[in-house]
């Protein structure tokens, strides 16, 4: 069924306190927030009182508490706050999917359509969910199942809750999927979902929610994978069927552009509470907490450290190609296509350096950056590692060089062992490249990284899906760190983080880079991190580089229009 394989997943993120300490909240009764030139007639969804809590070792978590919130039908609400503040758990608590480790309390009370839902049978849950209701998760790679095509797996979705035979869903999902930008469609109607980049795996998911055109669309962390131009897209997709079919959304998201861009009404939420909300226009015109005056401020700012003049070069790829070989033509009559993701491309990172590497979804950068790294096999071409030839070297070969050179991915729940603790995980590394002179001084580093990467020391019996997106990619970059490498491979790591830890780890990374001399390739597609962390941008698209210089002569005096379209989406439009 579409919800077992959308949402079996392994456990729900245990969220934790927010970074501000918080007295007071700044709030409305109920009546009296309303904005009724758009909030009339009943609620679509009436939530009141929700309180949830998780049971952890040595006692509970607290992550909601006594929120309280509507949505009518046809209007957008966002939900922000920075990771760990309980959003999510929200969200999931209206789908029904915590698991049993959590309790929610007697006194909640969430209704759709005047039915209170917590009190739903399984079976009734099953029948809203994916019809009525529908979620997009923030992590698609970890929803999507691995086993099954993009294709079957969004047929299947349509059959679950429509009467349609399989050739009249395979027509219906070539046809969302063409709603969201999915380049030639009929190819990846026939591919895994490891094919795909992040942000296609996204829109996949996207698709998958709307098949059914739901009432209502809960969109956890939705655009977190897309690059600024496809943002705007997909929102906006999202928009038209939401006037279309008088769908109601609930945006989950740190993004404050997004936010004001797109939504009516706004809950901003810290240590799992409401703590204020009001109508989009009115809160990011005169926030009252401040909190809400904290999220509004955060922003990466700064720019690297210059590195030192004629650095040796680390790393260096010449005339790297990389092709893949896809089925081509639809479900019924597919054939094989050779698809070259990489065009033959070079590049030079020097020492001390931090070079960004940009483009849209699909452009190919992650590709470019894993074949570097030796992650995929490249077709032809040569790669260079502190003057050591790598193309040639066989898994066991590069295996030296792995304590060198480490990757922190965009995606941290499907990098994560789930069966593994948090100190089991970082501790593996250094295990395997045999660092660390006993178990006492591994397990000091663990710590150390840990604390480096802003969290505390204490979480190393806790399991990944204890924790939110952001604590999970900071999960992982203390891993990347703890084996005290020369060169990080950085593939959209800050992707998943708000704001103000967006700001954190760019600090972060400064910092080691200044004391360790680390090397960066930095892949994004969010030029304002960019701006702020890289010293030389490489922009791509399809496969190519159409443009490279240093970052400040790239983005302030772009040369071709597709550099000057991302900018303009980075910058313009956020201002």
């Amino acid at each position: 069924m579409r919800w077992a394989m959308v949402f079996a997943m392994p456990s729900i993120p245990i969220e934790k306190a927010g970074t501000m300490a918080l007295t007071e909240k700044t709030s409305m009764a109920p009546d009296e927030r309303h904005d009724h030139a758009v909030r009339t007639g009943s609620p679509i969804i009436d939530a009141r009182n929700v309180a949830v809590t998780f049971k952890v070792e040595g006692g509970t978590v607290d992550a909601v508490k006594d929120v309280s919130f509507q949505l009518y039908r046809g209007e957008t609400i966002a939900v922000v706050g920075e990771s760990g503040s309980g959003k999510s758990v929200t969200a999931r608590t209206v789908m029904g999917l915590l698991t049993k480790r959590a309790t929610v309390a007697v006194q909640s009370r969430i209704e759709y359509d005047g039915k209170n839902v917590l009190k739903f049978s399984d079976r009734q849950r099953r029948a809203l969910r994916g019809d009525r209701i529908s979620m997009i998760f923030q992590e698609p790679m970890s929803s999507l199942n691995p086993v099954y095509t993009i294709g079957t797996q969004i047929i299947e979705a349509i059959r679950v809750h429509q009467k349609m035979s399989r050739r009249q869903a395979a027509k219906r999902t070539l046809e969302l999927l063409r709603q969201v930008q999915i380049p030639d469609p009929e190819s990846r109607f026939n591919q895994y979902p490891h094919q795909l980049s992040g942000g296609q795996r996204q829109r996949v998911m996207i698709a998958m929610a709307l098949a059914n055109n739901p009432d209502v669309l809960i969109a956890d962390e939705p655009t977190t994978a897309l690059d600024v131009t496809v943002q705007a897209q997909i929102l906006n997709l999202i928009r038209d069927l939401q006037q279309k079919l008088g769908m109601a959304v609930i945006l989950i998201t740190h993004d404050l552009t997004v936010v004001r861009q797109f939504s009516d009404y706004v809950y901003v939420m810290s240590q799992g509470e409401v703590m204020e909300h009001n109508t989009t226009a009115a809160l990011f015109e005169n926030p009252q907490h401040p909190y809400t005056r904290h999220l509004l401020a955060s922003e990466p700012k700064g720019i690297a450290n210059p590195p030192p003049v004629d650095s040796a070069v680390i790393l260096e790829g010449s005339n790297v190609r990389v092709s893949f070989m896809l089925k081509h033509g639809g479900f019924f009559k597919p054939r094989l296509k050779d698809l070259v993701a990489v065009d033959s491309l070079s590049l030079k990172l020097h020492r001390h350096e931090t070079l960004g590497l940009v483009g849209e979804s699909g452009s190919g950068k992650t590709t470019f950056g894993q074949a570097l790294v030796k992650l995929l096999t490249a077709d032809g071409g040569e790669i260079f590692f502190d003057g050591e030839p790598i193309h040639a070297r066989t898994r066991d070969q590069m295996r030296p060089l792995r304590s060198r050179m480490q990757v922190v991915f965009q995606d941290p729940f499907s990098s994560l062992n789930p069966r593994m603790s948090v100190g089991q995980i970082i501790e593996e590394g250094l295990i395997v490249n045999r660092l660390g002179n006993d178990k006492g001084d591994r397990l000091e580093r663990v710590r150390d990284a840990l604390i480096s990467a802003g969290l505390p020391h204490n979480i190393l019996s806790r399991f990944p899906h204890e924790f939110s997106g952001g604590q999970r990619q900071r999960i992982a970059i203390a891993r990347a760190i703890a084996l005290e490498p020369e060169f990080i491979l950085l593939d959209e790591p800050t992707s998943a983080l708000d704001l103000s830890v967006q700001a954190q780890i760019i600090d972060l990374l400064r910092k080691l880079q200044d004391e360790r001399g680390l090397s960066y390739l930095f892949i994004s597609h969010d030029l304002k991190v960019v701006r702020a962390l890289c010293h030389r941008v490489v922009v791509m698209q399809h496969g190519k580089i159409v443009e490279e210089g240093p970052v400040d002569e790239v983005l302030s005096h772009p040369r071709t229009a597709y550099t000057e379209r991302l900018v303009k989406a980075a910058f313009e439009v956020a201002a």
